[in-house]
This record gives structure tokens, sequence and C-alpha cells, in this order.
């Protein structure tokens, strides 16, 4: 049975046929272009054997790319009426029975999923995208990689090396968990409705070792919090609420071996995690 991807007509329709709006309070922006989520598909290297989670599948344009592979997906959708409907649509475009999971959740809140899926692929809503993205990597430590579509502006900075201009918390903190980087720009006119924002595609690779203990990684984010709540500030003065101090602080960025007049943006991610464990 040959899986085949939902047109532009037929979205509108289904849309309509649902009484879905899609709003901007949840971030929806459906892709109607087929090339564009097979071209997702194929730079997040999805294979037949894998175990796929797709979030904000929406009305399941790109889930049912991410099936034509033969891979098995678990869809989390937060918007009832289209968890609803997800399977329905999937059964109708030929996708075999099992190959999808559907999870009527909220992205934020989910604490597990079926099949301990290794591969992240989604369309991300602009507005809780960075949020998300963490949650899933802190909790579901058998994502090995993945795609996501995101806000040019929030996929650049998920990307961005230490010392670029845009580099910041949400740098710091996805490269805790592995490497990423920018796969290339989507076009607005792919979407409906049409955003005002561009879009860029982001792939990352987990790390294949543990970087530190949970209550490492807490402690560590604790200080990129600080560092770049002033970014304009030294280091020093920028932890001094932390420790009580610039003074405290000096001392224990020396320890680490950083220096107290460095600000937070030329700090990679080893550096807030020595950062972290001088602390104590």
């Amino acid at each position: 049975m040959t899986v085949t991807l939902l047109g532009a007509t037929e979205i509108r329709s289904l849309a309509a046929r649902l009484d879905v709006t899609p709003t901007k309070k949840l971030g929806q922006n459906f892709v109607v272009d087929a090339n564009t989520v097979r071209r997702i598909v194929q730079v997040a290297k999805v294979a037949g054997t894998d175990r796929v989670v797709e979030v904000g599948p929406g009305l399941g344009s790109l889930t049912l790319a991410i099936l034509e592979t033969g891979a098995a997906v678990t869809a989390v959708e937060i918007d009832s009426r289209l968890a609803a409907e997800l399977a329905t649509t999937a059964a109708a475009h030929g996708v075999p029975d099992g190959a999808l999971t559907v999870v009527a959740a909220d992205a934020m809140r989910v604490s597990e999923l079926p099949g301990d899926p290794r591969v992240l692929v989604a369309n991300l809503p602009y507005n809780v995208s960075v949020p998300v993205l963490l949650h899933l990597m802190e909790t579901f430590e058998s994502l090995e990689r993945g795609v996501v579509m995101v806000q040019s502006e929030v996929g650049e900075r998920l990307a961005a090396a230490p010392g670029s201009k845009v580099y910041g918390s949400p740098s710091a903190k996805a490269a805790w968990y592995g490497s990423w980087r920018t796969a290339g720009s989507v076009s607005r006119q792919v979407f409906w409705p049409v955003p005002n924002v561009d879009s860029v595609l982001v792939a990352f690779e987990r790390s294949t070792t543990t970087r530190g203990t949970e209550d490492e990684r807490r402690r560590t984010f604790q200080v990129i919090d600080a560092a770049f709540q002033q970014r304009r500030k030294m280091l020093r003065q920028a932890l001094s609420s932390v420790w009580g101090g610039s003074a405290a602080a000096s001392e224990i960025l020396q320890r680490a071996g950083v220096a107290p007049t460095a600000r937070g943006e030329a700090l990679t991610i080893d550096d807030f995690h020595r950062i972290a464990l001088a602390a104590g």
C-alpha cells in the first residue's frame, strides 16, 4: 500500500470540515506543499526502521511524509479536534494499521512516549519552539537526532556558536545535548496561513556521551540564565546575584578557569558547566 500526501486544496477542505481556523495562540501555520514536507523528511534522514516523534502534526501533511518512508510515528497534538482526526486522515491516505500513534497532549507536559522514539521531526509553533525542544531533549534521552522547522531568528540562535551576535541562552542550553546546525530556509508561501516571519530548518545530533548529571544540568542552566539576563555585563557582575556579590562570583569564575571580566556570549557550554561545578 502506498502512502499519499495531502494537497493544498484537501488541507483547506479538511480544516473547513473540522471547523478549524489556524490560530496565532497555538502557532498554527499548516504546511501545504508536498515538496517541502518531503524535503524535511529527507534532511532528517528518516528510514523505514525509525521510530519518529512529531510535535504539532496539525492536519497531517508532515505526518504523512514521514509515514511514507515506512517509519513508525508518534504524533503529539495539543488540539483535540486535530488529534481525533489524524488517524482517520492517515488511514484514508494508505497508512497501514499500527504505523501511527496519536497522543493528544501538550508537548510541554508529556513525560512518556510509546516506543522510545529515536528521531524528532516537527514543524514547531513559533511561540513555544525553544521550550518544547529543551523539554523533549531533557525528557527523552532516546532522541538521537532530528530536524525541526522554526522561525528563522529562533533557528539561528539555536545553531549559533560562542562569539556570534545571536548566541544566547537557547544556543548554550541546546549545546548541552549535542550539536545543532541550520539546514536550509523555507519559503513563507508553503504555509497556510502565510506567516509574517521566515522559517528555517534546524538539524541536531545528540552527543554520544553524557555531559553531566541532571543536577549539574540544572545548575549549569541557572548560570546560563543569569549570564544572559545581563549579557552586556561582565560575568562577575552578571553572576553576582547568584552567589551574593561580585567578589564571590569572581572567585568561582577563577576556580573554573574563566576570566571574571568575560561576558556570557564568549563562553562555550563546557565553560558554563565548569562554572557550575566550581560553585559546588
